[in-house]
Order: C-alpha cells, then structure tokens, then sequence
C-alpha cells in the first residue's frame, strides 16, 4: 500500500494543539507502518522548519524517530517541502532516509505515472504580490543572510510567528471546492502539454477532495489535521486511489 499525507503544521497553535497534532501522526504513522511500502508527505508536514547546517528546529523526535525506523525497514518515504518547510537542508536525509524534494515532480508511484506536489507557488502568474513573495521566501541570497546574521532562538521564534500568522489569516477563510480550481486548471494545464501523469496530487489547500479532469486523469487534494479528522490519500495494491478520513480523536482512530 501506497499513502499521502500533507498539512500536518507539526509546532502549530498552543503547546496542547501542537502535541494532540503530534500524537494523531504518530498514531497514524503506526497504523500505515503495518502495510506500507511508500509514503508521500507533501509539505507543510512542519509548521515552520528552518535548517541551518549543524541545527535543525528543536521538538518533533517522535515523529521523526519513527519516520526512520520506516525507512530503516526499507520503507520508502518522500518528502514534498511545502511553503512551511522549504527550508530543508540534508537532515531528514541524512538522519532519517527521507528522500527530499523541492519542487513539483511527475514521478512512477505504484505503476502508476504521478504529479506530485505542495500546491503553492503554482499557476500563480496573476497575483503578482503572491509571486514575489514566493520569489523572496526561495531566495539563496536571503536564506544565507538569514542564517548568518540571525541567531536560532530568534530566528526560530520569528519564523512560529510569521507562519502561524499566516495559518490564522487563512484559517478565517472557508475553503470551498470552487477555490481549488487554480490547482484544477494548473493539472489541465499541465497534463495538455505534458501528458504523463495519470494522477495529480496536491496538498496546501487543506481540503479534501477527488476529482476528475479531462480523459479521466484523476485530481486529488489531501486534507490538513488541524480539525477533528484529517484527510489523507492512499494507493491500494489495484492501483486504485482514493481518499480516507483519520480521526484525531485518539479515542475513536
């Protein structure tokens, strides 16, 4: 079996929030460990994640621990950074055999030809304001001035800040299906003038959704855990994919 999961925002909210998060991915992570052969995360898996060469951000050694020994058992897990946590060096590499990704990829997942990505900073060319700051937050230079000249606590502490301001201004929003569509026409889009991919699978928007473009090529878009259930994607042994709910209620998952 073949899983996706993307939005977790481990670190998000209160010191609660963040460890009811934690415990709902470690559970989830044991339950998928049993059949698993690969496992997708695709981005915003931290709430915020800045890595500079010999320190990564303190906290998440349970779900971290527990990602290595998968891949340490031959499990392979793949990495999507997302707009959270693009600021990914070696570590999970290194430390915890993750493969590590930064930019979309059209990828063979279970004998089937996936496009695989976060969702964010694509077909984004009318909103020039999104643009440069998704230009600016991928900037070498800045990334390099940022981790010389600011020190880890404050860095750490400015980068909590800043995503979970973002969390909050677009958590005030209610996600419908029609605000997808940006993704949706990106696929179409693509699948025209590349026509690979067979299915296309996003995160970022925090909404669970399955549908279909033209030619039967198959959209999915995972859901976030911030609420009572999280939304994740799962490949079966017939190739078929499809989307299951996780509940974060510990009592009832």
């Amino acid at each position: 079996m073949i899983y996706f999961a993307s939005d977790i925002h481990l670190g998000a909210g209160t010191a609660v929030e963040a460890q009811r998060t934690e415990r709902a991915f470690c559970r989830w992570l044991d339950m998928v460990a049993g059949d698993a052969t690969e496992i997708y995360l695709l981005g915003d898996i931290f709430d915020f994640w800045f890595e500079y060469k010999r320190v990564v951000p303190k906290g998440f050694v349970r779900v971290l621990g527990r990602l290595a020994e998968l891949t340490s058992r031959g499990v392979k897990v793949v990495f999507f950074t997302g707009n959270h946590d693009m600021w990914c060096r070696d570590y999970l590499t290194t430390e915890c055999g993750i493969e590590v990704y930064t930019n979309p990829r059209v990828m063979a997942v279970g004998g089937r030809v996936m496009h695989i990505a976060h969702g964010d900073n694509m077909n984004i060319g009318n909103q020039p304001l999104l643009k440069a700051m998704n230009a600016m937050f991928r900037s070498l230079a800045l990334r390099w001035l940022f981790s010389w000249f600011i020190h880890p606590d404050v860095a750490l502490k400015f980068g909590h800040w800043w995503s979970g301001k973002s969390r909050k201004s677009h958590g005030r929003e209610t996600i419908s299906v029609d605000m997808l569509g940006y993704l949706t026409e990106y696929a179409r889009k693509h699948h025209s003038e590349d026509g690979r991919a067979e299915v296309y699978i996003f995160g970022h928007m925090h909404l669970g959704h399955h549908t279909t473009i033209d030619g039967g090529v198959e959209v999915l878009y995972l859901g976030d855990w911030s609420g009572d259930k999280a939304v994740y994607g799962v490949m079966d042994d017939a190739r078929n994919v499809e989307l299951k709910d996780f509940s974060i209620d510990e009592t009832i998952s």
